[in-house]
């Protein structure tokens, strides 16, 4: 088998991004915060320390690799095992990336760290960031994302304000949601309140699909997450299922290898469709890979809501 991939994963059908080809330039669950609804399980590490986790070079050999084979893409997006911000090299990659592709470059964070100048610095040189807000106030955010000691939900407020005011990108606002810790009237109209304050160009709603760090965080169906955005506005949407005709036709991938399915599966827990979709595969032969990688002990599988999920150990 070729050398598995360290620092890519996908393209990975997303409900935000379309197809998202992830880079991944922090260690697994190198996080500020510890949210009870992360699908990589606990974090490990919780820190608000910059440093460079992961070296520049050989993340950008393995880009140029990707690139030279066939590729469909919407966006190169910062994700996967932790928080992206941390690693102090964010803002070179962008830039080597920019001279060698055209795809658009995305982030996810949690947004914790742009009360930080050199912080939004970096995150300027996206075309999109995408941050996250799932409380009103202290309190919830304390029982939702469970921060590090020195980040308050004011800092990320403000850090939040103060990136809308350079950047001028686009920033998808997610929230979130968690019944019974941010979906009363009360804490959708505080939450309403700060999204004022911030002015993204987009609010996203999101829920618990796929399985969750902690087993007692409960999704809200499809008719509660619109009646919630209705109430934030017409920017305001929920964000669905990955959809096939919303993104084009598969491309066929002439030399997909087994272990672009292990490396999507060490970053998210996915379902079959997902790494059809994403990985331009034909449900039997991720069937295969599956198979393959499940006898080797290195695949798990897990039911959400009726659903069956894959991830790696």
């Amino acid at each position: 088998m070729a050398e598995e991939k360290k620092y890519l994963f996908g393209p990975v059908p997303s409900r935000r991004l379309g197809r998202s080809l992830g880079v991944d330039i922090v260690p697994f669950k190198v996080c500020t915060l510890d949210c009870v609804y992360c699908q990589l399980g606990n974090t490990t590490n919780k820190t608000i320390e910059r440093k460079e986790y992961v070296p520049v070079k050989p993340v950008l050999t393995e880009l140029q690799t990707r690139l030279s084979e066939p590729l469909q893409a919407d966006f190169i997006t910062f994700s996967g095992s932790g928080e992206p911000t941390l690693n102090s090299h964010l803002g070179e990659l962008i830039d080597s990336i920019r001279k060698i592709t055209n795809i658009p470059v995305a982030i996810l964070t949690n947004g914790t760290l742009l009360y930080r100048q050199d912080v939004r610095a970096d995150c300027a040189k996206a075309d999109v960031v995408l941050p996250s807000l799932d409380a009103g106030d202290e309190e919830t955010f304390r029982k939702i994302n469970r921060p590090h000691r020195d980040i308050s939900i004011e800092k990320l407020i403000s850090g939040l304000c103060a990136f809308r005011r350079e950047f001028p990108g686009q920033i998808w606002l997610e929230v979130f949601l968690v019944r019974g810790l941010n979906t009363d009237a009360g804490q959708i109209a505080r939450i309403n309140k700060l999204i004022k304050r911030i002015r993204p160009d987009k609010i996203q709603l999101n829920t618990a699909v796929r399985p969750v760090a902690e087993p007692s965080v409960q999704k809200l169906d499809d008719e509660e997450l619109q009646a919630i955005a209705d109430k934030l506005g017409e920017t305001c949407e929920v964000v669905a299922d990955f959809l096939l005709s919303r993104h084009g036709k598969l491309i066929e991938r002439p030399e997909t290898i087994p272990e672009d399915v292990l490396s999507m599966l060490k970053r998210r827990p996915c379902s079959l469709n997902d790494i059809c979709l994403g990985l331009g595969l034909h449900p039997n032969e991720v069937l295969k890979y599956i198979g393959h990688f499940q006898r080797q002990g290195l695949i798990a599988s897990e039911e959400k809501d009726g659903k069956l999920f894959f991830r790696a150990h």
